[in-house]
């Protein structure tokens, strides 16, 4: 295969269930051989799919699929600005599928190109929600009588049971929280958690970006007692310097970036150890080519992978994330989402969860295929997004 060819480049949109997904195959000069990525944005769906037809699809269709850090870093380049969250997510598609064709061509799963594996399988998180505290501890046993050893806990969803308040005359649609009712009601939670459940179970808890800094610092000392496995998203990207205040006055260990675009959003929290484990989102970052020298970077300052891995993450993104966990030496924990049938059935050859572990099967590649057929069974809707439109009790806007 001297003169292996990238010949097209398709950029797959389906919605087997509540989430806009978005598939990249690469086809080749060989036949048969291609490739899957993921470049999953849900929120902005058709600006990544147009990114991928017009502009990172063509620049790499004629070059040698073989060279994955040359295309990586010549299409990161190619638009002149870069690091943005449709760019990367374009990119990610085309970089993903591209380690598959790697894998394939050597015959081996995409884990033993990177040195194979670590562990036999990446253990994983899933999630127990209620109104109550009382229903959040039902959850957690329900997961824990199936094996599961960790389990993240929300009270009401992101926005807490906050919702009683009186708004002003006018005020905008939007997702309406109070943070106040969350600094009282979150520890009030883990402390029932932890005297039902004990310490045999580890729990964590997603903060969503839902406080100013400051409240932050009091919830991540607030929850120390309780032995949290993390805190994930205690702060905004942009209220990043907070971490140093929080760490020098607490131990809570805490999992940051699933809303990181950029190298240097990420940097300064893993040089100062400010953080335990890297949270993003694998399309986001670029795809898997960025996401293992992060993981190296990582190792070196005790930080651990905790890839990000809701419903919005393809089941392609998943089987990469999962063929990083058993490779990567410093993986600390897997999110999990279970998916329905007809999604399964679209994505044949996903990693397969028992006992609180995921597996990556032992085909070639990625090891997951998808059915084009099907998917375009699928198609996506157009609506915008409402949970990202948080607001305080007075109408603010929030980030979330």
């Amino acid at each position: 295969m001297a003169h292996l060819k990238i010949e097209a480049v398709q950029c797959h949109l389906t919605q087997p269930d509540t989430q806009r997904l978005i598939v990249v195959k690469v086809l080749t000069s060989e036949p048969g051989l291609y490739g899957l990525g993921c470049a999953t944005f849900t929120q902005r769906h058709m600006a990544v799919k147009a990114a991928v037809d017009h502009h990172i699809g063509p620049f790499v269709v004629g070059k040698d699929p073989r060279n994955i850090e040359d295309l990586w870093q010549s299409a990161m380049v190619n638009g002149y600005w870069r690091n943005g969250p449709v760019l990367n997510n374009a990119i990610s598609g085309v970089d993903m599928a591209l380690w598959d064709i790697q894998g394939k061509l050597a015959g081996v799963p995409c884990y033993q190109l990177w040195g194979g594996k670590s562990r036999p399988a990446a253990a994983v998180y899933v999630h127990a929600g209620g109104r109550t505290p009382a229903e959040v501890v039902e959850g957690v046993r329900r997961w824990t009588d199936q094996g599961f050893r960790h389990v993240r806990c929300q009270l009401g969803g992101y926005v807490g049971q906050g919702a009683q308040h009186v708004r002003p005359d006018g005020a905008p649609d939007g997702a309406y929280f109070d943070a106040r009712e969350k600094l009282h009601s979150i520890p009030a939670l883990f402390e029932a958690l932890r005297n039902e459940l004990g310490d045999s179970v580890e729990l964590l808890h997603d903060v969503h970006e839902r406080l100013a800094p400051i409240d932050a610092v009091y919830l991540a000392k607030a929850l120390e007692p309780y032995r949290l496995f993390f805190l994930e998203d205690l702060l905004a990207p942009e209220d990043i310097d907070w971490f140093r205040q929080i760490r020098a006055v607490c131990a809570t260990p805490i999992a940051m970036g699933e809303l990181f675009n950029h190298p240097r959003e990420i940097t300064p929290l893993v040089s100062e150890r400010l953080i335990d484990f890297i949270r993003v989102h694998l399309s986001q970052i670029g795809g898997l080519t960025p996401a293992l020298k992060l993981s190296h970077l990582c190792e070196a300052f005790g930080v651990r992978t905790a890839w990000h891995g809701p419903a919005d993450v393809s089941p392609v993104g998943m089987a990469a994330a999962v063929h990083l966990d058993v490779a990567m030496h410093n993986f600390g924990i897997q999110e999990w989402s279970f998916r329905k049938d007809r999604e399964l059935e679209i994505f044949p050859g996903m990693p397969e969860v028992r006992n609180g572990y995921a597996y990556p099967n032992d085909r070639p590649g990625l090891g997951i295929d998808f059915d084009e057929t099907l998917a375009a069974k699928c198609p996506c809707d157009n609506d915008n997004p409402t949970w990202t439109v948080s607001r305080l009790p007075d109408g603010t806007l929030w980030r979330p």
